[in-house]
């Protein structure tokens, strides 16, 4: 439709301006007729009357007069008497007003109507008083006459019509031709091969994927078929390889899952007898004294048997986590107790240990034992990372994070940092990289910060040390009506129990 109006528009404008030359054609046509016409009227006239034969003048305009085109043709006064004239009848007369204007206003010629007319074309030329009229008419006045043509627009404004009416009619006629072979063009070759392309493309977003087009033309129409086709093709290939990849992911989770089972089942006939066996062996190690050689080997014993039944815990923790029993907890407070629980651990005397931490922390409601585990892996991560010793930052501060206020804890180390390729893996169950490490970990502590609506995550360079960031949702006071819950281990059951072996 915008086009047609366009082309409409265009044509139009072409048919007007050229309408309007032809017309200026006319006019100027009829103009020059005049002109010449007066001339030679002029040179009649000059010839007479300078050998004195006035006589002739007037024969010469009666017989120009009679030119159908011509509606009067006079000589008069520059007071506006008529002196010659084509028609004898005007002689004696005042000239007609917008002639007699012409001559007032210093103009050669006008376009007006004359009663009885019609329109016509007035021209008007002075006759000068040459040296040679100067016998008859004196040398007193500069002008002696003026010759005065009025000539008929009505035959020029008839063709006029005409013209228009044809420019009219073959602007119409081209501007429906065109419209009709352009509206079916773009029928044919625009509109109803985007409206199958809309169709197919529903389709393709209905799930449909085995839809192709088939183009027959290598225009823009052809190319973006072509396009089409090829985006479906990918789309459906993509589309094959995700639901190859989906099902393999879910045979993954099925062995998975079948492995935790028996895992968990493992674990549970496995916990009993080492239960048993760590009490017999205690039993026997009573009857050693302290210096007999047989007493480390028992104690070494022992101490295997403490890390399978850590392991045994850790799995069936991961497996099936206990529920967390939240309270308001002042964060800052859990961070002191538990780095100098941390920095008991072997490796951590060689530690500096720094705290920054911002002393008008708004509560947050956490479990606090499940949150004292997250930390102390964390440290045990950190310590474990500085080996050849290093600093181990603790800060804690309130920021705003997607307009929440939010309690944030940056745990770093200096150590060696973390490979970009173990990076992304370091939460995935089982992951690890450490002889004796479960790889369960760094996954319990991000189970239990999603489980408190929080966020745990990690930046490490390489060689230059690695930052986890915990944040946790801030509370305020007002909405902890329990109050503040410190960091006691007798309120929590106990000592905070040590995660696995950092992976």
């Amino acid at each position: 439709m915008l086009s047609i109006c366009l082309l409409v528009f265009g044509i139009g404008t072409f048919a007007f301006l050229t309408l309007r030359r032809e017309q200026m054609q006319l006019i100027n046509s009829a103009r020059e007729s005049s002109d010449l016409l007066l001339n030679t009227i002029e040179r009649s006239v000059y010839n007479a009357m300078r050998i004195g034969n006035t006589e002739d003048v007037q024969v010469i305009l009666e017989m120009v007069g009679q030119n159908e085109k011509l509606v009067g043709v006079r000589i008069f006064h520059p007071h506006g008497v008529i002196l010659k004239s084509s028609q004898p009848g005007e002689v004696g007369h005042l000239v007609d007003q917008q002639d007699f204007k012409l001559f007032l206003d210093n103009k050669r010629e006008g376009v007006f109507n004359l009663p009885g007319y019609g329109e016509v074309l007035g021209m008007v030329k002075p006759i000068y008083n040459d040296r040679q009229c100067n016998l008859c008419h004196g040398s007193k006045s500069r002008i002696i006459g003026l010759l005065n043509v009025n000539y008929s627009l009505v035959e020029t404004r008839k063709r006029i019509v005409e013209l228009t009416n044809l420019f009219i009619l073959s602007t119409v006629a081209i501007i429906g031709f065109l419209s009709l072979t352009i509206s079916l063009v773009m029928l044919k070759f625009v509109k109803k091969p985007l409206i199958r392309m809309s169709q197919n493309m529903a389709k393709v977003e209905a799930g449909d994927l085995s839809v192709r087009m088939t183009s027959h033309g290598k225009d823009e129409i052809g190319k973006l078929i072509t396009s089409f086709d090829s985006m479906v093709g990918k789309l459906d290939k993509a589309k094959k390889e995700l639901e190859s990849f989906h099902f393999q992911q879910m045979e993954r989770a099925d062995r998975l899952a079948s492995v935790g089972e028996m895992a968990a089942g493992i674990a549970h006939e496995i916990k009993n007898p080492l239960t048993g066996i760590a009490a017999a062996i205690t039993v026997l190690k009573d009857d050693f004294e302290a210096e007999d050689p047989r007493s480390s080997i028992i104690n070494e014993v022992l101490e295997q048997i403490s890390r399978l039944d850590k392991t045994v815990n850790d799995l069936l923790f991961f497996g099936k986590p206990t529920a967390p029993e939240p309270s308001c907890t002042d964060l800052n407070s859990q961070l002191r107790k538990t780095l100098v629980f941390a920095g008991q651990h072997r490796g951590g005397k060689n530690i500096e240990k720094q705290l920054e931490l911002q002393e008008d922390l708004p509560p947050v409601y956490v479990d606090p034992k499940q949150i004292q585990q997250v930390f102390l892996n964390l440290f045990l991560n950190a310590v474990q990372a500085m080996q050849q010793g290093g600093t181990l930052t603790v800060k804690s501060s309130l920021v705003e994070i997607d307009g929440v206020p939010t309690v944030q804890v940056k745990v770093t180390d200096t150590g060696q940092g973390i490979p970009p390729q173990i990076l992304e893996k370091i939460f995935t169950p089982f992951f690890t990289t450490k002889a004796q490490g479960t790889g369960l970990g760094l996954p319990i502590c991000h189970r239990l910060i999603a489980q408190h609506n929080g966020r745990l995550s990690v930046i490490s360079e390489d060689g230059k040390g690695t930052t986890f960031t915990v944040e946790l949702p801030a509370y305020r006071p007002a909405e902890c009506p329990e109050g503040m819950v410190p960091l006691q281990g007798a309120a929590n059951g106990g000592e905070p129990r040590e995660l696995p072996e950092p992976s």
